[in-house]
């Protein structure tokens, strides 16, 4: 499936994407990070609506990349393996959901990946771009992240948010008060899964 729409993935990172699964189920049952009855559709739901930002976004070598509120590493361990020299800090504030991330990019043999038990607002240092996947609304995100990036962008994009949400979003768009630019999942993904599903795109004030 992966390499139906990812054409350009190494055998290396079709092998990595096809133990998550099994890793995320076997931690599942210890830490509870993925919804028991999301378990068994973790390849579509989890990792590749994850990459849904892959298409939206090709992250270069060296940029960093901070998943925000990561629970058990999505959007980011999915990321991370996608475009293996870019740097990815993954960041949630509950510590056992951090635990699994450490253990999941162990087992793959990420080198990428930073996991850290804290704030957003608590990480030092400054980004090219935040992902994140549903954490809260995107009013209530944007403070946490806003000091967070980089003054200069190197991508297609300008440095900023890219944030996978889903359902009707103009309410949440319009109190957010930003500039956001939508792109629609069902345009890449088939699946009635996706027909909702969007990345929001904010570029950074710096």
């Amino acid at each position: 499936m992966l390499s139906t729409y990812f054409p350009e993935l190494t055998e290396q990172q079709l092998a990595q994407y096809a133990q998550l699964p099994e890793l995320y189920k076997h931690w599942n049952d210890q830490i509870n990070v993925v919804s028991r009855k999301d378990i068994d559709e973790l390849p579509v739901r989890h990792v590749l609506h994850s990459l849904g930002i892959a298409k939206v976004m090709q992250f270069l070598p060296g940029e960093r990349v901070m998943d925000v509120g990561t629970g058990g590493g999505f959007p980011g361990i999915p990321l991370a393996i996608m475009f293996p020299d870019t740097e990815f800090h993954l960041v949630d504030s509950i510590g056992k959901k951090i635990k699994v991330v450490q253990e999941v990019g162990k087992a793959l043999g990420l080198q990428n990946v930073e996991a850290t038990h804290a704030r957003a607002e608590d990480i030092p240092g400054k980004f090219d771009f935040v992902v994140s996947r549903a954490v809260t609304q995107l009013k209530d995100f944007y403070p946490w992240v806003k000091n967070k990036f980089n003054k200069d962008s190197k991508n297609t994009l300008a440095n900023g948010i890219l944030y996978l949400k889903g359902g009707d979003l103009v309410e949440e768009i319009a109190e957010s008060r930003l500039a956001v630019t939508r792109y629609y999942l069902k345009e890449y993904f088939d699946g009635e899964f996706f027909d909702t599903k969007q990345v929001i795109y904010v570029k950074a004030a710096v």
